[in-house]
């Protein structure tokens, strides 16, 4: 049976706590149970965007020095942009592990790592493609925000939770609780009896807490489509 290790990479450090990770996790799983392959270590790159280059990836670097010294040659990534957004990185680490004899394989599009040369046009042009689609979201975002605020003098309606000082590490306690398993209201009693204090009002109320996760929830989604 053939040895892998696996790369994982999530954009946002809210991401980290959402489903990402298992996301890319169960997919690997799946490829590498129908191939006869091993998956002997994982390597997750929280909170890092797709369009920073090798120097900015502690995992990345991580693996690759394990690579230089386990002896494994293959790596499984759920899509290439889990490897990487820009085209141009993307790229590069495909032929730098090449350069050392490594496999790379995309288990959601196996093909379009094979060497050849419609296949790499292929790569490069869903690459571009890929690339370009990120940089209109983000364009037409911020081209809201400018009309809504020439419209109405602001751009932003209620800060969500998290927004303020202190706000972060209570909301931090609340995704914790939750991916524990515990209950909405068992999570507004625990805050209660910890002391954290909602944005207004004298205590937690399962609700609130449920309206504030959801929210969290949405926000982690819409920022992994968006790195």
């Amino acid at each position: 049976m053939q040895k892998a290790f696996a790369y994982l990479r999530v954009s946002g450090k809210g991401q980290i706590e959402g489903d990402g990770f298992n996301r890319q996790m169960e997919a690997i799983r799946l490829y590498a149970k129908d191939n006869a392959i091993r998956i002997v270590r994982v390597f997750r790159e929280e909170g890092v965007s797709g369009t920073k280059d090798l120097d900015n990836r502690p995992a990345f670097i991580e693996m690759l020095t394990a690579l230089h010294g386990d002896g494994v040659r293959l790596v499984l990534i759920e899509r290439l942009d889990r490897l990487a957004r820009d085209l141009m990185i993307q790229e590069t680490i495909i032929g730098d592990l090449r350069k050392h004899g490594w496999e790379l394989i995309s288990v959601h599009e196996p093909d379009l790592l094979k060497d050849d040369p419609t296949r790499t046009l292929i790569r490069q042009i869903m690459g571009a493609v890929a690339e370009y689609e990120r940089k209109i979201i983000v364009t037409k975002l911020r081209g809201a925000r400018l009309r809504k605020k020439a419209k109405d003098g602001r751009c932003e309606g209620r800060k969500p939770f998290g927004y303020y000082d202190g706000e972060q590490a209570i909301l931090e306690r609340m995704v914790g609780l939750r991916a524990s398993g515990m209950a909405y209201d068992k999570i507004a009693a625990a805050l209660n009896t910890e002391g954290l204090k909602p944005r207004s009002g004298a205590k937690w109320h399962p609700g609130v807490v449920h309206r504030i996760l959801h929210a969290q929830i949405s926000t982690n989604r819409r920022a992994e489509q968006l790195v």
